[in-house]
């Protein structure tokens, strides 16, 4: 092992915290509020952001979508520039924290902001912002990534800064209460797959590591076996914050990734509007299965330690299958059925886009090819 961490994100965890971003956020600074569809105004969260920044200017910015867009978060960064905005609130989900985290670098940027996605401008500077967590999912609260897409493109692409990192983040419980069950579920799936992209690769006697991510997964697998209790306080604040540790860097300190299946996910996201979690429950399986020479130390690890599955010369083939029967038990798909008729012509789509995007060499040893991809997404064809 050798790396550096640090998470400079504080955490306001729990319920009522809301009221921390009155002193977290200093008075004189004049604040965007970047928000969603609108459903913190039902959920009583927008009353609560409302009331905290009374001694506050502020002004607000919603609509961001699901799948955040260039073409709607440009609008707020125009906002940003002319109001001379010094702080930004992100309140919603990743999708709309990483939306913010645009907003808040591109602001700082003369040119085209779709430039940061594609590599031309490197990020060093960005408005400062805070979240306000109301999905569990992505782990955006607390670290330094975004995934914007460009909806004249169909591109999804991700970007990465400490500039971008939450200076705090409010993660309360409550604000999850009226969540529908489509979104609690692919939070589950997601936060799963965001910790085997970093424990699914190769064995590197990270003990730390390995033994927080497996009591990671066991946590998702009994939250998924507790659905039935998922409005009660203790079920929402384990999910809450088991989503938060799967991506705020820990983990993944010091050892291999993967994140083969975010970026293949990502172009059915991008063509076919399938929700994230559910592009990473179609696509891991069959990935897994193509790259189980491999990975089948981890996947045997992942078996015994966190599935209970006896010792067997089959035990990684025995793993894949539990991680599917797991997703289908919360209802997500675990083949490609979401993109149309025609399967053969979506693949062929799926694969041109991730050769457009230089997605040529994915997996902890750049083994996927697009050749690969081909495979891998004909495999996962229903």
């Amino acid at each position: 092992m050798k790396f550096s961490y640090v998470n400079p994100t504080q955490i306001h965890f729990g319920q009522g915290q809301i009221e921390t971003i009155a002193t977290s956020i200093p008075k004189d600074k004049k604040v965007l509020v970047i928000y969603g569809g609108g459903s913190i105004k039902k959920n009583g969260v927008y009353d609560q952001v409302c009331d905290a920044l009374k001694e506050h200017t502020w002004t607000e910015f919603s609509g961001v979508e699901a799948n955040p867009t260039v073409e709607t978060l440009d609008k707020a960064v125009v906002i940003a520039k002319e109001q001379a905005i010094d702080y930004i609130l992100a309140v919603g989900g990743g999708s709309v924290i990483d939306g913010a985290k645009y907003v808040a670098a591109a602001a700082k940027y003369d040119g085209d902001g779709w430039d940061i996605l594609i590599g031309k401008h490197q990020v060093t500077d960005a408005i400062p912002l805070g979240a306000i967590l109301t999905l569990p999912a992505t782990g955006s609260e607390s670290n330094s990534g975004s995934v914007i897409t460009q909806k004249s493109t169909q591109t999804k692409l991700p970007f990465m800064s400490p500039a971008v990192q939450p200076k705090f983040a409010v993660l309360d419980p409550d604000s999850m209460k009226t969540l529908p069950e489509r979104q609690l579920v692919n939070g589950i799936v997601d936060a799963w797959v965001h910790v085997c992209e970093q424990y699914l690769t190769l064995p590197t006697g990270a003990m730390v590591q390995d033994g927080y991510a497996e009591a990671l997964l066991k946590n998702l697998l009994k939250l998924a076996e507790q659905y039935g209790e998922r409005d009660n306080n203790e079920w929402r604040s384990n999910l809450m914050w088991t989503a938060n540790q799967a991506l705020n860097g820990l983990i993944g300190s010091g050892v291999t990734h993967d994140w083969a299946t975010h970026m293949i996910g990502h172009e059915l996201t991008a063509l076919y509007n399938v929700d994230h979690a559910r592009s990473l429950s179609i696509i891991q399986p069959s990935l897994l299965r193509n790259q189980i020479a491999t990975k089948r130390a981890k996947l045997e690890q992942l078996g015994s330690n966190v599935f209970g599955l006896a010792a067997s010369s089959d035990l990684a083939e025995r793993t894949i299958v539990e991680i599917e029967n797991f997703y289908r038990s919360v209802q997500l798909p675990t083949e490609l059925t979401e993109h149309g008729d025609d399967k053969a012509a979506a693949i062929d789509t799926i694969i041109k886009q991730l050769e457009t995007h230089g997605m040529v060499a994915l997996g902890e040893n750049q083994a996927i090819t697009l050749e690969v991809s081909r495979q891998i997404l004909e495999d996962a064809v229903k």
